[in-house]
């Protein structure tokens, strides 16, 4: 019969059907697990805890089962990565490069420098967190898109975590003409940082001249809030604090040049 035939050694056909038919029905009790601990522990812990713990579970009864599995079936899991000449080649190479984002997986997880849902910047990509898997880690970009990452370069690269500290700086640069009044200006900064609800009284807000430009005189504007809150102050005091100059009369500087033609130059000399 053909369940009889051996296809590798002592392997037969019927025992790898049988192989496969108990990873398929694996696959789906482990499925089955996972959606049982989302929905037991949901309002329990955070998504980024619960998804670590499904990770653990999944893969920890996935890899029984496949080293199981090989073990019946009489094939050396070890003797499979340098077997077969160029393919085991290969395959070394690949297993290398699997291996190594594998074991960055689990750094990652353990260690934690980020999580699902943080907003983050690795390798000049920036965006959130959307996923951590064992072998890659996903990005989802402000502009929508999808990024997988291997965690092996997530691992080895320097990563910004813009919200692991739970409060950040809002920086400006406000460049007055030097024709208005600095101290007035900033009082009128420090007022507005002090009306807004979302701005932190501890650090308190600082507005001060910085440097001398070439066209205004700068003020730089320090002001602290909530990471969860960051960008939606940043854009609403910029304008607010734009109004509030313009409407004590103190403009927002913008390049001037001077131009001075040699005709007006002779002819004031020739009046004096």
């Amino acid at each position: 019969m053909i369940f009889d035939q051996k296809i590798y050694g002592d392997i037969t056909v019927l025992d790898l059907l049988i192989s496969i038919g108990v990873f398929i029905i694996v696959i789906i009790i482990t499925n089955r697990i996972s959606v049982y601990i989302r929905r037991a522990f949901k309002e329990k812990m955070t998504k980024d805890h619960l998804e670590l713990i499904v990770k653990i579970v999944t893969y920890t009864i996935m890899i029984i089962v496949v080293l199981s599995i090989l073990g019946n079936l009489g094939l050396n899991p070890s003797g499979l990565l340098v077997a077969g000449g160029v393919a085991g080649l290969v395959v070394g190479f690949a297993s290398q490069s699997l291996f190594s984002n594998l074991i960055s997986g689990l750094f990652l997880i353990v260690e934690r420098p980020i999580k699902i849902g943080d907003q983050v910047e690795i390798n000049d990509i920036r965006g959130f967190v959307e996923d951590i898997r064992i072998i890659s880690t996903t990005l989802r970009t402000y502009d929508g898109l999808y990024v997988r990452i291997p965690n092996q370069l997530v691992f080895t690269t320097s990563v910004i975590n813009f919200v692991s500290n739970i409060v950040r700086r809002v920086t400006y640069v406000v460049g007055i003409r030097y024709s208005d009044d600095a101290d007035r200006a900033i009082e009128i900064i420090k007022y507005v940082a002090d009306q807004e609800a979302l701005a932190l009284k501890n650090p308190v807000p600082r507005a001060f001249v910085d440097n001398f430009g070439d066209n205004s005189v700068n003020i730089n504007v320090w002001i602290w809030a909530p990471a969860s809150v960051y960008y939606e102050l940043k854009m609403k005091l910029l304008l607010e604090i734009k109004k509030a100059l313009e409407a004590e009369g103190i403009e927002i500087a913008f390049p001037q040049r001077v131009v001075w033609f040699g005709k007006e130059l002779e002819n004031e000399e020739e009046v004096r």
